[in-house]
C-alpha cells in the first residue's frame, strides 16, 4: 500500500480540485439526482408520499483532502481512497409530498460531511485514461450533519416531518454509497455489469427470543416487536409479529437475508415496543458483523441490547436478544466455484435443498417439513443457585417442545448444586425447522417445586451435525450450566405441497 502524506502533496490535490470543482459539480450535481432520487422511494417514511430534488447543486466550496491511500491492487484494477473533509454551500431543495395532500419545499442546510471516498478504477485498459470506468462508495458509514428548513415555513407544524425526512435521507446515503454498495461511472464505452453488485450468498436467521428488556410502559409490560435487516431497504427489512405485555418475548421466527459482501456488511436487530397508534417506542438494538460467521456452521448468539449503535454513551442495560444465525455462499458467483463447497458436509435436508443447477436452494425450506427423532441427554448441572436454607438444592430438569404438549422429566437429585442425571429421551419431532426444546431446572421441594432456570435450543444444530455435546448456560438463574447431549434421527422429509396433494 503507498500512501501521500505529506502537506505540499495534499496541497497540491486540494488546489487541483478547487480548479476543477466547477465541472465536478456539474456532473456530479446531475449524477446524484439521477442516483438517488429513485433510492428516496424505496426508503420513504409512510409520512412521505414522494421526495424529489427541485433543486441540486454542491456549491462553490470544494471539499478538502486530509489523505490519500493506494491500495494493494491487481493487474485489473486500482482502488484509492480518500479521506476528506466537506463543510459546503450546496444549493438543494427538496419537493416533499406528504400523505397528508401537503407539498413542502425542504431546503437542506449547513451540510458538514467527514469520511473515505472508495475509487476503484477498473478495468484498466490499453487507452486514455487508461481504465474503463471508476467505482464510487464511502469506505464505511461516515459522519453527516445537515439541518432542514421549510420553505416559507416552519418543521414543526407536521409531527413527524422532520424525522421522517432525515432517516430517509439517511438510509438513503447508507445504502446508496456505503461499501459494498457503489456508483459506477463509465469513462469508456462498454459493458460494466459485472461491476454492479451482485448476490454471493443467502443467510438465515432465526430470532429465537429476548429476555430482560426495559419496560417502557407505565401501566403492564412492553409489547415487544423485532426488524431486522442487513440493508435497510424497505421491501428486505423482516418484522417479527408482537408479544404483548411480556418483557421475555419468544418469537421463534425465521427469515432470509441476500448477502452481497460477507467481508464487509451486517445484520442489524432493532427492538421496539408497539405503542399502537403511536409511533413505536426502540428498546435497544444490536448488530453482528457477517465476517464473524463461518460459511455452513450455525452460530448461536446472545447480544446485548444498545440504545444507539454509533455513539455508545448510554451504557445502562437494556436486555438481550437471542438470534441463530447460518450463512450459505451460493455454489457459483461470477463464474468463480465456491470456495467452501468442499468444506460443507452435506446432512439429509441440504440433500434435498440441493438442486445440480443453483446449489443449496434456500427458498425450498419454506416448503419443507423435517420429521424424526430428537435424543436428548441431561447430562448434569454444574454451580446451580443454592435454594434452600442449608445452601443446596434437589434439582430435576423438565424438558419439552414448545409445539408438543408431551413433558419429560429426570429424577430429582438431593443436596446438591452440581448434580448428575445421565437420563435420556426421545422425543418424535415433527416440524424440526420451526420448532424448540424448552429445558427447565426446577428445585424439588416437599410442598411443591421452584423454578430455578431454563434454556431454549432450536434444533438446526443437532439437524445439521447429526449429534454434537455442549455446555448452556441457565437463563433467569443468578448461576448454573446445563451439559447436554444430542443426536438427530431424521425421517423421511415432506414438502408441503407434495404431502398435500
Amino acid at each position: 500500500m503507498g500512501f501521500i502524506h505529506t502537506k505540499a502533496e495534499l496541497k497540491w490535490l486540494n488546489q487541483e480540485l478547487v480548479k476543477i470543482w466547477p465541472y465536478v459539480n456539474e456532473a456530479a450535481s446531475e449524477l446524484i439526482k439521477t442516483s438517488v432520487e429513485p433510492v428516496f422511494e424505496q426508503y420513504k417514511s409512510f409520512i412521505l408520499a414522494s421526495l424529489h430534488f427541485s433543486k441540486l447543486t454542491l456549491g462553490t466550496v470544494a471539499p478538502q483532502f486530509t489523505g490519500v491511500s493506494i491500495l494493494e491492487s491487481d493487474d485489473s484494477a486500482i482502488t484509492m481512497e480518500l479521506e476528506l473533509q466537506w463543510d459546503g454551500n450546496p444549493n438543494i431543495v427538496l419537493d416533499i409530498q406528504t400523505t397528508l395532500g401537503i407539498s413542502l419545499p425542504v431546503q437542506v442546510k449547513n451540510i458538514g460531511f467527514t469520511g473515505v471516498l472508495r475509487l476503484v478504477f477498473k478495468p484498466l485498459v490499453a487507452e486514455l485514461p487508461c481504465f474503463g470506468a471508476v467505482c464510487c462508495s464511502l469506505r464505511e458509514k461516515s459522519k453527516v450533519e445537515f439541518t432542514l428548513k421549510v420553505i416559507g415555513g416552519e418543521m414543526t407544524a407536521i409531527p413527524g416531518i422532520s424525522d421522517a425526512i432525515e432517516g430517509t435521507i439517511r438510509d438513503t446515503i447508507e445504502d446508496t454509497l456505503t461499501w459494498p454498495n457503489r456508483i459506477i461511472v463509465p469513462i469508456v464505452p462498454g459493458d460494466y455489469s459485472d461491476l454492479e453488485l451482485k448476490p454471493t450468498g443467502v443467510l438465515e436467521v432465526k430470532l429465537v427470543e429476548a429476555r430482560d428488556l426495559t419496560n417502557k410502559d407505565l401501566v403492564g409490560k412492553s409489547d415487544p416487536f423485532a426488524v431486522l435487516y442487513i440493508r435497510p431497504l424497505r421491501e428486505k427489512t423482516k418484522k417479527s409479529k408482537t408479544i404483548n405485555n411480556d418483557l421475555n418475548p419468544i418469537w421463534n421466527e425465521h427469515y432470509e437475508f441476500v448477502v452481497e459482501d460477507i467481508s464487509t456488511q451486517h445484520l442489524t436487530v432493532k427492538i421496539y415496543d408497539d405503542e399502537g397508534l403511536q409511533s413505536s417506542e426502540i428498546i435497544g438494538c444490536a448488530r453482528v458483523d457477517l465476517a464473524d460467521l463461518q460459511p455452513g456452521k450455525v452460530k448461536d448468539l446472545w447480544l446485548d441490547l444498545v440504545k444507539d449503535l454509533e455513539i455508545q454513551r448510554d451504557k445502562k442495560p437494556r436486555g438481550q436478544v437471542h438470534l441463530e444465525l447460518l450463512y450459505y455462499p451460493y455454489a457459483k458467483h461470477e463464474g468463480v466455484p465456491n470456495p467452501f463447497a468442499n468444506q460443507i458436509q452435506l446432512t439429509s435436508l441440504e440433500k434435498v435443498l440441493k438442486t445440480e443447477s443453483n446449489g443449496y436452494d434456500v427458498n425450498q425450506r419454506k416448503n419443507v417439513i423435517m420429521r424424526g427423532v430428537l435424543s436428548v441427554t441431561v447430562i448434569s448441572a454444574e454451580d446451580l443457585p443454592p435454594m434452600d436454607i442449608g445452601g443446596k438444592a434437589d434439582p430435576f430438569v423438565v424438558l419439552y417442545l414448545k409445539k408438543g404438549e408431551t413433558k419429560k422429566k429426570t429424577r430429582v437429585v438431593t443436596d446438591t448444586l452440581n448434580p448428575i442425571w445421565n437420563q435420556t429421551f426421545d422425543f418424535m419431532v415433527e416440524d424440526a425447522l420451526h420448532d424448540l426444546l424448552m429445558v427447565e431446572v426446577w428445585d424439588h421441594d416437599t410442598f411443591g417445586k421452584d423454578y430455578v432456570g431454563r434454556c431454549i435450543l432450536t434444533l438446526t444444530r443437532v439437524i445439521l451435525e447429526g449429534e454434537f455435546q455442549d455446555t448452556f448456560v441457565l437463563q433467569g438463574a443468578k448461576s448454573g450450566k446445563l451439559n447436554l447431549h444430542f443426536k438427530w434421527t431424521p425421517q423421511p422429509i415432506y414438502r408441503d405441497r407434495d404431502r398435500d396433494q
